[in-house]
């Protein structure tokens, strides 16, 4: 029997599904970040942006509160990011992508370093981060006195590369600011890595939030190679189709795959969000062109607007004075109807109240304890959200 062809839309209608954009989920921030595998955060915010797109109610305190508990990380793990994990997922995913930063070292950035071996560096960092949490900053200072010929910028970035390390709060806090701040994955968590990460387990749960994917798809979100013969193992318990170019495709027996017509409200999809960054072919949900045209040199992936399960623009949120505050939504490739703005407005409208309170019900409310609360922000007066024109 040959495979089921399933088409961009069926694959689109599948993974917006998945990565809970359908509907917004009754689900806990932890919850939600579990079953996404992480998010990616080289930002602090975006985070917060992509559980707003995907929850009902969700507030930012919710997720702040998880990192102060530290039942969520902020971790360098797929594709050589930094992703907020679960405490859980980052035990098993830092020690299953060591690797990929152990690849980088010994390619291009090992050459920054003239003479100290990463590794060296590595572990005199690691006992350094478990003396007291430092910043990159204070890292590269502290190593530079042990090896004055290197820079201490490329001291800093070899041992964050390669020690076993999160990013602490205050970073990541909603409505905070400041550098980031490392501390030993082990030390922070109380717990040890797990010394036998299951990349089978990986995969499966890859293939429940983005699936279905090919092996290709897999190694693109992941950063890992070679996963063509984890699917092999994994073969007779998954569902196999076809993309219409005729690449196999592996799913989950049970996961949902809607109906290609099923009706799918707008939505505001953050910067850098996994939705957009997990396949090799990324066209069940952003054309080439398109990607093409949002694509940056410096690595920064804008947020995106979604429409009918397809990335038709990006937004950003700009507070030109202490007055106003403004939402500018960009089409891709063609102008959008006047339906599509009216509803992409009173959506926008939610991101907006968002953006400026975390999903309070009011402004004013008490900040949560532990540590300095920031200097809050003049009440703005104007809220709008505004259509630039069609680039591409």
């Amino acid at each position: 029997m040959h495979p089921a062809t399933l088409s961009d839309r069926a694959l689109g209608r599948a993974l917006v599904s998945r990565q809970l954009l359908a509907e917004r989920e009754q689900l806990s921030a932890l919850e939600a970040v579990e079953h996404l595998v992480g998010l990616q955060a080289q930002a602090p915010r975006p985070p917060y942006f992509g559980l707003w797109s995907r929850l009902v109610d969700f507030r930012a305190a919710e997720l702040s509160a998880l990192l102060r508990d530290r039942q969520a990380v902020r971790v360098s793990v797929m594709r050589g990011t930094v992703h907020l994990v679960s405490a859980a997922d980052c035990l098993q995913l830092r020690p299953l992508t060591r690797v990929l930063y152990e690849r980088m070292m010994r390619s291009a950035q090992s050459r920054r370093l003239e003479s100290a071996d990463p590794w060296e560096v590595a572990g005199a960092a690691d006992s350094l981060l478990r003396e007291e949490p430092r910043t990159a900053r204070d890292l590269g200072r502290l190593l530079h006195e042990r090896w004055p010929r290197e820079e201490p910028g490329s001291l800093s970035r070899a041992a964050r590369s390669l020690c076993d390390a999160v990013q602490i709060p205050p970073r990541g806090l909603w409505g905070r600011s400041g550098q980031p701040t490392y501390a030993p994955i082990e030390s922070w968590l109380g717990r040890p890595l797990s010394p036998e990460p299951s990349v089978e387990t990986v995969l499966l749960r890859y293939l429940g939030a983005f699936g279905p994917a090919s092996v290709m798809d897999a190694q693109t979100w992941s950063g890992l190679t070679r996963l063509g013969e984890v699917m092999e193992r994994l073969r007779p318990q998954l569902r196999v189709f076809r993309s219409e170019s005729g690449r196999e495709l592996f799913d989950l027996p049970d996961a949902p795959r809607p109906d290609p017509e099923l009706p799918l409200p707008a939505r505001f999809v953050a910067e850098y969000d996994n939705l957009i960054l997990s396949h090799a072919d990324r066209t069940r949900v952003i054309s080439d062109a398109a990607r093409k045209i949002i694509a940056s040199r410096n690595g920064q992936v804008p947020g995106t607007v979604l429409l009918d399960g397809r990335v038709r623009g990006t937004w950003k949120v700009e507070r030109p004075g202490k007055q106003a505050v403004t939402l500018t939504v960009t089409p891709l490739q063609r102008a959008l109807s006047g339906d599509e703005e009216r509803e992409l407005a009173t959506e926008g409208e939610r991101l907006l109240a968002f953006a400026l309170h975390g999903g309070e019900a009011a402004p004013g409310t008490a900040p949560e304890a532990r540590g300095p609360a920031p200097e809050a922000a003049p009440e703005p007066e104007e809220f709008s959200v505004v259509f630039a024109d069609a680039v591409g």
